[in-house]
Formats: structure tokens, sequence, C-alpha cells
């Protein structure tokens, strides 16, 4: 399928082909469902932790005599149910990050990519370099019509990359970032010419 490249000035520089096996696939919503899942699963810090009843401080006393005070039987102050008590099958660290195929994984993408260019919302440019201040890359941007948009390019540009960093849902990443979470969080996929190539080889 050929695709017009265009360039940060909205003008046009040519055009190319993309490979039907990675951008004309019919997009899986469960599979990118999947990938999604797993991706915020291995974010997750699992460092949420609290005191159990052997590790909250206190005595180890008994509070009162088992039988003859009319009270109910206890056997330590330390028990869940008293004010400074441990926690009953609290959360304790963990890693909450799971195993996903490679084969899973790679499906995902390709589905995103596709899903993308199926609706219109895949664009390819020339370079993403060129602009250092946030001003003027905000205009271009503006210009182009894109208000959310991730910037995959092969490496990224270190001035580009600064000069977009503070303007809200826009994001640079490297072709080796690229991930269906981020790709489906923005409205516009945009690839540079090397990021386009870093994706074929990626994924053929």
């Amino acid at each position: 399928m050929e695709y017009e490249i265009k360039t940060l000035d909205n003008g046009s520089a040519g055009s190319v082909t993309l490979p039907e096996e990675i951008f004309a696939v019919e997009p899986r919503a469960d599979i990118m469902a999947r990938v999604v899942h797993w991706q915020l699963a291995k974010r997750r810090a699992g460092t949420h932790a609290v005191k159990g009843m052997g590790q909250v401080s206190g005595t180890t006393k008994k509070p009162y005599k088992q039988k003859g005070t009319g009270s109910a039987r206890q056997g330590s102050l330390r028990a869940p149910q008293f004010r400074t008590g441990g926690v009953v099958h609290g959360p304790v660290v963990r890693d909450h990050g799971y195993d996903l195929p490679k084969k899973v994984r790679r499906l995902g993408l390709i589905s995103a990519l596709s899903q993308k260019a199926k609706a219109g919302k895949l664009v390819v440019i020339e370079t993403a370099a060129g602009v250092s201040r946030t001003r003027d890359a905000a205009a271009k941007l503006r210009a182009l019509g894109w208000s959310s948009a991730l910037i995959v390019d092969g490496q990224v540009d270190v001035a580009f990359g600064r000069a977009v960093r503070n303007i809200a849902k826009i994001d640079v990443l490297p072709t080796i970032g690229a991930n269906v979470y981020d790709i489906l969080n923005h409205d516009v996929l945009v690839l540079t010419r090397a990021g386009l190539e870093g994706l074929k080889e990626r994924l053929s």
C-alpha cells in the first residue's frame, strides 16, 4: 500500500510502500487488550505492604486470664481486632508482571499499527528534526492538526525531543520503544522514514 510522506512543514516528500503484512492486517481487539493488560501489569510497582500480626510492635503477653473476667478470651494485643493490631490478608510486596508469548506481543503491535492505518490516523514524515524550540514545535504540530500524537523515530533527535517534551499529549519514542499501549493512547501515529524502516526490521 502506497503512503504519502509529509514533512513537518506540511509539505510532500514523495511516497513509500507500507508492507501489508504489518499495516493491513485485520486488527484483533482481544490481542491488543491482552498486550495492554500485560504492559500495565509490568508497570505496577508492587511495593504496597501492610504489617501482619507477627510484624506489628507490641507485647506477646496474654492481656488477661482466660476465664472469669466476663470478657471474650484474648491471646494477644497484636491481634487484628485491636486498634494497634496487625492486618489480616493485607497486600504484600510482590511483582505483578507475568509472561506473555512473543508471538502474541508481536501480533498486538501489528494489530495496533493496522488499526491506525485503517482509521486513517497513520502519518509518515520524512524526519522529526530541525526544531529546537517548544514554541516552533507547537506551531508546526498545530498546523498539521495533531493535538494528540505519538511520533516514532529510529533514533530520537535530542533537540526535537526536548522541544516537544512540554507539549501535552505529544510523545516521541524510538523504534525499540514503540508499544501497543502508547499507540492506542494517542489519536495520531506518526512514523518517520527511519522509524518505519526500524519497525519493518523489528517485525519482519
